[in-house]
């Protein structure tokens, strides 16, 4: 994947973009096809040049990197971005994720592994800076609350539903959750347009066969 591999460098700041693009183009296999320093530029120099990966720039004049990442993605799915950025706040990590970047390194990682993330991602791999990566990574590992059952219906309707699946009457609901028969009846209809269920039964099957009802 690496043979012939043509690479696009996106960044304003010409001293840097030119160190990046020297520093590629010294290696066996790799071609920089073309720079760009705004974001619209980019995304034109991609859709032009085909280029397999693209070093992008968080930080651009017009569009950001990051929608202009979402621009050459959308439009070619096959090209690889590569993150090259100061910017290190999670909020731009998986923003730039989110867009279809498969890469995200801040610019004083070391020329190899600059040179090494660009081909990782030309081979379709995900590459993080060690900073980023740990990020990443306690990120997934932070315990999330478990979505409700039925995430459309309020906690009070999922109480009826339950009560329902256990093979209550309305007038035992009631008087378990201290409501009127009428509140009751309103909360069970509401259920039923919800779940778009025509009765009781098909309430009573749907619940059950998401764990709601059982002892």
């Amino acid at each position: 994947m690496a043979d012939g591999l043509r690479v696009l460098v996106v960044d304003d700041h010409p001293l840097f973009r030119f160190g990046v693009s020297t520093l590629l183009d010294a290696e066996a296999g790799i071609e920089v096809v073309g720079e760009a320093s705004t974001g619209v530029n980019a995304v034109e120099a991609a859709a032009a040049l085909r280029p397999g990966v693209v070093v992008m720039d968080l930080h651009l004049p017009d569009l950001s990197g990051i929608q202009a990442t979402r621009h050459i993605v959308t439009a070619s799915p096959d090209t690889g971005v590569l993150m090259l950025t100061m910017a290190d706040e999670s909020e731009s990590v998986f923003a730039a994720m989110r867009a279809g970047a498969r890469g995200y390194l801040l610019k004083d990682a070391e020329p190899d592994e600059i040179i090494r993330a660009v081909r990782a991602v030309a081979r379709r791999e995900a590459i993080f800076g060690p900073d980023i990566a740990n990020r990443v990574l306690a990120f997934f590992n932070q315990p999330t609350a478990s979505e409700p059952v039925f995430p459309e219906l309020t906690g009070r309707e999922r109480e009826v539903l339950s009560l329902i699946a256990a093979g209550h009457s309305n007038s035992v609901i009631a008087t378990t959750l201290c409501l009127s028969p009428k509140t009751v009846r309103n909360h069970i209809s509401n259920v039923f347009a919800k779940l778009h269920v025509a009765d009781r039964a098909e309430a009573i099957v749907r619940a059950r066969d998401a764990g709601l009802g059982r002892s």
